[in-house]
C-alpha cells in the first residue's frame, strides 16, 4: 500500500512540475482547423504520456514479456504507429494498405508470435523515431484538411473520417493503459 501511496504522489508532483505538456487543456494548435486541432492535441497529448512513462526504460525493460501471449512494450508502440498509418492510408487516400506498406507495417499491427519475435533487442527510442515519423506525416495530412472533411464519411463506409481518428486517439490511449501495466510488472 505505500508502494502505490509514493507512486501515486510521485505521478501527481512529475505531472504538476511536468512543463512538457498542457495536460489539461485541449485546444487546436495553429494551423488546424478547430476540430482537427483538438483531436490533434489529444493524439499529441496520449503520445507524450507514453513517451514520458516509457521513455527511460533500459532493454531489459522494453523487451520484457510478462507471460508468453503478452506483447513487449516496444512492439506495442510500433503497433500505435502502424494503426496511425494505416488510418492515413485509408482516411486520406480511401484505400488499405498496398503490398510494401503491408510489408513494412502487419507484423507491427497485427502483433502476437511473430511480432513477439521480431521486436526485440531494440532501444525505446527506436520505435519512438518510427511512431514520430508517422505522426509527423499524420500532422502534415491533418493540417491540409477542415473540419467538413473531418465530418465527412470516409469512401465506401458509414464510419466518418472524426470517428476514424477518434478510434485512433482512444485505440492508442487503451495501450496506453497497457504499457503502464506492462511498467508496474517489470521486474524490480
Amino acid at each position: 500500500m505505500k508502494r502505490i501511496q509514493i507512486f501515486t504522489l510521485s505521478f501527481f508532483i512529475a505531472l504538476f512540475f511536468s512543463g512538457v505538456s498542457n495536460a489539461q487543456v485541449i485546444e487546436p494548435p495553429k494551423g488546424y482547423s478547430h476540430d482537427i486541432g483538438n483531436m490533434v492535441a489529444m493524439l499529441d497529448d496520449i503520445k507524450g504520456r507514453i513517451f514520458r512513462i516509457t521513455s527511460s526504460m533500459n532493454q531489459e525493460q522494453v523487451d520484457f514479456l510478462l507471460d508468453d501471449k503478452a506483447n513487449r512494450i516496444g512492439a506495442m508502440i510500433l503497433h500505435l504507429a502502424a494503426t496511425e498509418a494505416f488510418y492515413q492510408v485509408y482516411t486520406f487516400e480511401n484505400r488499405e494498405f498496398n503490398e510494401s506498406e503491408e510489408a513494412k507495417w502487419m507484423k507491427g499491427l497485427m502483433l502476437g508470435e511473430d511480432a513477439r519475435e521480431e521486436y526485440k533487442g531494440k532501444p525505446i527510442s527506436y520505435y519512438f523515431e518510427i511512431w514520430d515519423e508517422v505522426r509527423e506525416q499524420t500532422k502534415a495530412l491533418l493540417k491540409e484538411k477542415d473540419d467538413k472533411w473531418f465530418t465527412s464519411k470516409a469512401a465506401g463506409t458509414e464510419m466518418n473520417n472524426y470517428w476514424a481518428w477518434f478510434h485512433v486517439m482512444e485505440h492508442q490511449s487503451n495501450h496506453m493503459g497497457q504499457i503502464a501495466l506492462l511498467r508496474s510488472r517489470l521486474p524490480q
